[in-house]
């Protein structure tokens, strides 16, 4: 294990899984305790080099059967066949990252939340910018619901995985928020 993935926190090893969802290739990877990464791509090999990018010294193993206890209740409520699934996540970050991550967590369903709101809300109302950074950090989208954060206008503002998935995510949770004109198509 390199010293950078110490100060990470996350092991030399993690099992993952690519599956097919509304919103595209879904991989999620995941330690012994937990998620660690879970991100989308148009394909199988844009995951991958996602989550490389992220975890270049990190082996990635792929298990579909180890992986599907968490893979079932994600898709079940992309679906909308289930609630937001509460599962155990296994992500290490700042303890800034930290407390912006958790701020995300506690923005209920269907509902969004300003990059200033939530720097206020933590404490830094000088740190909107930071927080956006902290944000866009999230190593496990929709866990940490960032697609939850909007610009101060409320319309949608970033997200790694393209606004039109953000814009569906928060169509699903029924969540209000100001459409701007999206020119992304989602080939899935």
């Amino acid at each position: 294990m390199t010293s950078r993935m110490r100060r990470r926190g996350v092991t030399d090893r993690m099992n993952y899984t690519i599956i097919k969802s509304p919103l595209g290739r879904m991989l999620i990877a995941a330690t012994a305790k937990g998620i660690s990464w879970l991100g989308f791509g148009d394909s199988d090999h844009q995951a991958i080099e996602e989550i490389r990018s992220d975890f270049p010294d990190v082996e990635l193993i792929r298990d579909d059967a180890a992986i599907a206890r968490y893979a079932v209740p994600l898709v079940e409520f992309l679906d909308r066949k289930a609630p937001f699934p509460a599962l155990p996540l296994d992500v290490i970050g700042t303890p800034f990252q930290q407390a912006v991550w958790d701020e995300l967590c506690a923005i209920p369903v269907g509902s969004t939340c300003s990059y200033g709101e939530i720097a206020r809300r933590i404490g830094r109302p000088d740190a909107p910018r930071a927080t956006g950074a902290a944000v866009g950090a999230n190593p496990v989208s929709i866990l940490i619901p960032c697609h939850r954060a909007l610009a101060s206008d409320g319309s949608l503002h970033n997200y790694r995985y393209g606004l039109a998935r953000k814009r569906m995510l928060l169509e699903l949770e029924g969540a209000t928020f100001r459409s701007p004109r999206v020119q992304q198509s989602l080939a899935l």
